[in-house]
């Protein structure tokens, strides 16, 4: 399998203490119409500023021949999300580099893979349609206790590490900036049921669009976050391989709880 770095340059750009604080290096290597983005190795490259800024690395990937992009996940919280915004501008699929896992017969006894997002997408549908008005009247309930936005759309982790979008009602608390009476008692209103939704993980209920789309399946390990996935150990990191539920989102109770359930689930 063939590769090429970016080729060595005479003089070297010196980074100044602000570039180094804000951005760590990173290896860029083409391999078979793939961009690979590693941390810092033996193969030396000149400093790039274009890949400091979102606006410069969308320009750079829209007229770049590449096919997707793999990223490492020890470039950090920060690298993976500039990474994951100007992907999506430029419209080219993002992946992780994660450890493969070969299952070997352990497939032959599930079902096919073809017939499991068949089997999601009408289950899905028939969710969505049974449970609309439901999910209406919670609409119209946050609509008027809140001015914030109604959906969160956060980069979550995929079958084979590839990067998505999940939509969820957004439960974070609303500040509520001004001292009138009733703005106060409609934050207050706002943020018990933005806590109600995520005690019973209702705000979980728009990842049935998700299911849809074939990002997410109904039965599956929990949907990882991308600041998240930084903290997994490499055995962890292996179960980004399959193909993420809705199921164990409920399951998981807080935040915290997120590295030593992935970390405590045996392949």
């Amino acid at each position: 399998m063939t590769s090429s770095i970016i080729p060595n340059l005479q003089n070297y750009h010196t980074p100044t203490q602000e570039e180094e604080n804000r951005s760590s290096y990173c290896t860029l290597k083409w391999r078979r119409g793939q961009l690979l983005v590693q941390p810092l190795g033996q193969n030396k490259q000149p400093y790039l500023s274009s890949l400091d800024t979102h606006e410069s690395l969308v320009e750079c990937l829209k007229h770049s021949s590449v096919n997707l992009v793999r990223i490492d996940p020890r470039l950090g919280e920060t690298k993976l999300k500039l990474w994951a915004d100007a992907c999506e501008e430029a419209q080219k699929p993002l992946f992780l580099t994660i450890p493969t896992v070969h299952n070997g017969s352990k497939n032959n006894t599930n079902l096919p893979k073809w017939l499991k997002l068949v089997l999601n997408w009408i289950v899905a549908l028939i969710l969505l349609v049974t449970a609309s008005p439901f999910v209406l009247g919670l609409v119209a309930i946050i609509q008027i206790s809140s001015s914030e936005s109604l959906l969160s759309r956060e980069w979550h982790v995929g079958e084979r590490g590839r990067l998505f979008r999940a939509i969820k009602f957004r439960t974070a608390s609303v500040g509520i900036g001004t001292a009138s009476g009733f703005e106060k008692m409609n934050g207050s209103y706002s943020n018990a049921i933005a806590s109600w939704m995520g005690k019973y993980g209702l705000d979980n209920l728009p990842l049935l669009l998700n299911v849809l789309r074939g990002e997410i399946s109904l039965t599956g390990r929990y949907s990882c976050k991308l600041e998240d996935v930084v903290r997994l150990s490499t055995e962890a990191q292996k179960q980004l391989n399959q193909i993420p539920g809705i199921a164990d989102s409920w399951q998981v109770q807080s935040e915290r709880d997120i590295v030593h359930h992935l970390d405590r689930q045996i392949l």
